[in-house]
């Protein structure tokens, strides 16, 4: 097998020929104690109280005020939603706010033990949806492009199609029929996708509502 050195370490390490052959162009960079997929798994586990967290994606773990006190930009009215698991799949939240002219109508937020970021995301949006009148018009926000483009294109042909398609079987198909029955139910509510991390007040608020099993404080 060839051998590589650790970047961090400076350790000789050998890499199997077929996993070279698999990904042509590959230069491992890491020995198995240092590499960053082994570091996430560390990470599964719900902190201690006061202790570091080490996130898959870009988190500030915020409590809600805090984040009302660092961010004012972005949209002022919506739904804004989110969800994550970290590692992913493992432990998740999710979380939505509604508002309007800048003042909160309605938020919400859960966790579940095993699951992963889509079926996360797909939650926050059925909380969401659920939390509307059907007479609503407003705009729900994601920042899960596949959510959208799940709900606005792809599911009306699998469900013409018998809920199958070629390839892959579908995945989270319990939460994709539940959110398209919804989103069918408020016509006039447009799902609408916007950058995560972006520093949009009420998307950051989303994110923190969706992490807040991570703290203990919301």
């Amino acid at each position: 097998m060839p051998d590589f050195k650790c970047q961090v370490c400076e350790a000789p390490f050998a890499v199997p020929q077929a996993a070279l052959d698999k990904y042509p162009g590959w230069q491992p960079k890491y020995c198995r104690e240092h590499s960053p997929n082994r570091k996430k798994s560390r990470a599964a586990k719900k902190p201690e109280a006061g202790t570091a967290v080490v996130k898959a994606k870009r988190e500030e773990l915020l409590t809600r005020a805090e984040v009302l006190a660092k961010y004012s930009a972005g949209p002022q009215d919506g739904v804004f939603t989110d969800g994550s698991s970290i590692p992913n799949p493992g432990p998740g939240g999710w979380g939505m706010v509604w508002v309007e002219d800048g003042e909160i109508r309605a938020e919400d937020h859960g966790q579940e033990g095993d699951t992963t970021n889509n079926r996360m995301e797909l939650t926050a949006l059925i909380a969401a949806f659920t939390a509307l009148p059907e007479d609503a018009e407003v705009s729900v926000f994601t920042d899960s492009r596949l959510c959208v483009d799940t709900i606005t294109k792809w599911a009306p042909t699998w469900e013409r199609n018998g809920w199958k398609r070629k390839g892959s079987p579908l995945k989270n198909l319990d939460l994709v029929k539940r959110l398209l029955r919804l989103a069918r139910a408020h016509p006039r509510c447009k799902l609408e996708w916007i950058a995560a991390h972006s520093g949009f007040r009420w998307n950051e608020y989303a994110d923190c509502l969706a992490t807040a099993w991570l703290r203990d404080e919301v």
